[in-house]
């Protein structure tokens, strides 16, 4: 079968196809036939090795995809053959909260991930699709929607009224707002470019906010919703804007620390005092956080935004994409 590879991580350059033999059946596990993988900024960070080091250069990335299941191990009851499956991107993260050594199963960067014809899977990892998504759609969830979803439900404790404050429109950010919506949440949105706070809005966002035209974009969140500010925040930026994210927030705010883009500045905390605002990180989230959130875009028939569609053979090229910040939502590859 066809696969990818790091490589050396000197950079996207150094991504390499390669063949492997097809995975073997074995207890506990499925084989799954990939249909789509989609990929995250840790992705990029990989190729470089800013993420946790150094990855063996065989190493198979991408920690999101989707496909159908053609085998299933000795012990396996969850899926069966024919079932359409997402991954949990910890494997061994079931139920409960993090605890040290869940980065150990962590798909395309301590173990194998996507970025194959074929992949063997634990599967108490897997987690079946909805029937309305495609497999592109479906390809987008497990990192980016989980991570949403950890912020809005587990962190957030969100109720439908809850204004909710994305950053950006990246893969998260545009996951959080299509989430916070069907929740009924009311959305803010920050980003420099108007084209992309348009197609915010197509998708349900209730106040845009350009913050290369309006540089204290904390107080106009405070202004667009009367001096309240925002119960939930998504900071998917990092350290460098945490402050203007603490300004902006409602009092009993639940703040989520997601991206790590930016650490310019030290964070001035003193609002989460003043505030009684809860500030926690976010490290995407579990199968049952995953299964929840699949359980909900079911119900409301959310399709995930997709940017652009690369094939297999141009996977390179998708790195690139994504590398250069122009798309909204997510950029994912089809297989085969």
């Amino acid at each position: 079968m066809k696969v990818w590879e790091v490589g050396a991580q000197t950079g996207i350059s150094s991504l390499r196809s390669a063949t492997r033999n097809d995975p073997e059946t074995q207890a506990g596990h499925a084989v799954i036939k990939v249909y789509a993988s989609a990929l995250n900024h840790r992705d990029l960070m990989i190729t470089e090795k800013k993420y946790g080091g150094a990855k063996p250069e065989n190493r198979i990335p991408l920690s999101d995809g989707a496909g159908e299941v053609i085998a299933v191990g000795e012990g396996v009851s969850n899926v069966k053959i024919g079932d359409r499956v997402v991954a949990n991107m910890f494997a061994n993260w079931i139920d409960g909260p993090w605890v040290p050594g869940l980065f150990s199963a962590d798909y395309g960067n301590t173990r194998d991930g996507w970025a194959a014809e074929r992949i063997s899977a634990p599967a108490i990892s897997l987690a079946k699709v909805p029937e309305h998504l495609s497999w592109e759609q479906a390809a987008t969830l497990p990192s980016a929607g989980v991570t949403a979803w950890n912020n809005l439900h587990v962190l957030g404790r969100m109720k439908a009224g809850d204004s909710v404050l994305v950053l950006g429109t990246g893969g998260v950010s545009i996951m959080g707002l299509q989430l916070a919506k069907a929740g009924g949440g009311r959305v803010i949105v920050t980003s420099s470019s108007d084209e992309k706070l348009a197609k915010a809005k197509k998708l349900g966002a209730d106040i845009l906010i350009n913050y290369k035209k309006t540089p204290d974009w904390e107080k106009e969140v405070m202004s667009a919703t009367n001096g309240y500010g925002a119960d939930i925040i998504l900071e998917t930026v990092g350290t460098g804007s945490l402050t203007k994210s603490l300004q902006a927030a409602a009092f009993g705010a639940r703040i989520g620390l997601i991206g790590g883009l930016d650490a310019s500045q030290p964070p001035q905390v003193l609002p989460l005092v003043s505030k009684n605002a809860l500030l926690g990180g976010i490290t995407v989230g579990s199968v049952k956080m995953l299964k929840d959130m699949l359980a909900c875009i079911a119900a409301v028939k959310m399709k995930p935004l997709v940017d652009r569609v690369f094939a297999f053979d141009d996977i390179p090229k998708a790195y690139e994409y994504l590398d250069g910040a122009s798309h909204i939502g997510k950029v994912v590859i089809k297989h085969g």
